[in-house]
């Protein structure tokens, strides 16, 4: 049945019909701006913030002991990825939230498994920076 039918349109076509893809150079710019929407709405996140100060802190030690720069990339990337892995466990917090507001066991394993998968990059992150200040 045509969602039209009654003379009324839905929000999702009216969002659909509303939103123009860039192409070209503008796509560049568009992009860019929903990274810098999406980095704004990470930074709410009291988890990210203390991801941002570790990062600062082991970057503050590495100098300290003089670590050499593959190790500093090294701990680069790391970071970069636990950011990437705590911007998808935020996205998947906020879909949960809206799709099912009530508590159930699918949203709720689908948070705790986002919140291992940050929980593994930690410690990853951290085995790294051990290594690299103590070894």
């Amino acid at each position: 049945m045509d969602d039209m039918s009654n003379g009324k349109a839905t929000p999702e076509i009216l969002a659909a019909n509303s939103i123009r893809k860039e192409k070209g150079i503008a796509h560049l710019f568009a992009a860019t701006r929903y990274s810098i929407q999406g980095f704004k709405r990470l930074y709410q996140e009291a988890a990210f913030r203390h991801e941002l100060l570790a990062f600062a802190v082991g970057l503050a030690l590495f100098i300290f002991v003089g670590a050499d720069l593959f190790e500093y990339v090294i701990f680069t990337i790391l970071m970069m990825l636990m950011f990437c892995v705590e911007a998808l466990n935020t996205a998947i917090e906020e879909l949960v939230d809206r799709i099912s507001p009530e508590i159930s066991t699918v949203g709720r394993n689908a948070k705790d498994l986002g919140s291992f998968a940050v929980f593994c990059l930690i410690c990853v992150n951290g085995v790294f920076a051990a290594y690299v200040v103590f070894f």
